[in-house]
């Protein structure tokens, strides 16, 4: 075996602009597929290179583009930039706190919590009786696991307007309740949620509270009523309710 011979291939392979174009297309279509949890085609693309990934490019990629009114052609995370670069210069000329808020916003979306943070704190000390706001900093900080600080903020929020977010808020508050072990507090609030909204969350959390106070049957119902929602939800809801709904499958097992 030539081995020279061999590894002159493949560094001509590997300086070859054509391959290095559809390696980086591939990659681009395998990043967004695993975004979207489009796991099939991942792996087609994955496996099978370019040709899965042109072909996922033109079947999923193009058509969710247009039904979320951006272009097609855009490198990941471009939007978002933009928008960060956007709302930096409009606080740099206006420091209004709805622009703190929304910038807070685009970091907590990214995972950036610190930054997240410091843009609602921001916001609160610019409008401190913005609900928006409020309700915005108590959920970041839910997530930064400071449940003490995010209730007084919320609490103000359902003060105000019990079904504020159509009870997003609320369920946040539950969430918050849940880490501080009030459980009857937590369950209160979630009961109060699916009295107007359906969401699956808000039913898996419930049920796992009844079944720490064995009430299986009232656990069961929640974790059925999940399942049965996601059979006639529209495929935007059933992508972003997925965790919850394998979760509820699972628990149902367990029963």
């Amino acid at each position: 075996m030539d081995f020279a011979l061999i590894f002159t291939d493949v560094r001509d392979l590997l300086t070859n602009p054509f391959f290095l174009i559809l390696t980086a297309f591939q990659i681009w279509m395998l990043v967004d597929a695993v975004r979207r949890e489009e796991w099939l085609w991942a792996a087609l693309i994955f496996f099978f290179g370019a040709f899965s990934a042109m072909f996922y490019f033109f079947m999923v990629y193009r058509v969710a583009r247009a039904v979320e009114g951006t272009p097609s052609f855009e490198w990941p995370g471009a939007a978002e930039r933009e928008r960060i670069k956007q709302l930096q210069d409009q606080i740099h000329h206006l420091d209004k706190a709805h622009h703190h808020a929304e910038l807070g916003g685009v970091f907590l979306k990214q995972g950036k919590l610190d930054k997240a943070l410091e843009c609602y704190q921001a916001a609160y000390e610019r409008d401190p009786d913005d609900i928006d706001i409020l309700s915005a900093y108590g959920r970041c900080l839910i997530k930064l696991n400071e449940p003490d600080k995010a209730i007084n903020l919320l609490d103000k929020v359902i003060a105000e307007d019990p079904r504020h977010e159509y009870g997003v808020t609320l369920m946040a508050l539950a969430e918050a309740c849940l880490l501080l072990n009030q459980t009857e507090r937590a369950q209160k609030a979630l009961e109060q949620v699916l009295q107007h909204q359906t969401y699956a969350e808000a039913r898996v959390m419930l049920a796992e509270i009844y079944l720490q106070n064995d009430r299986k049957d009232d656990a069961k119902h929640q974790l059925e009523e999940v399942i049965e929602d996601d059979k006639h939800a529209p495929a935007f809801v059933k992508k972003k309710d997925r965790v919850w709904s394998r979760k509820a499958s699972q628990m149902l097992q367990q029963i």
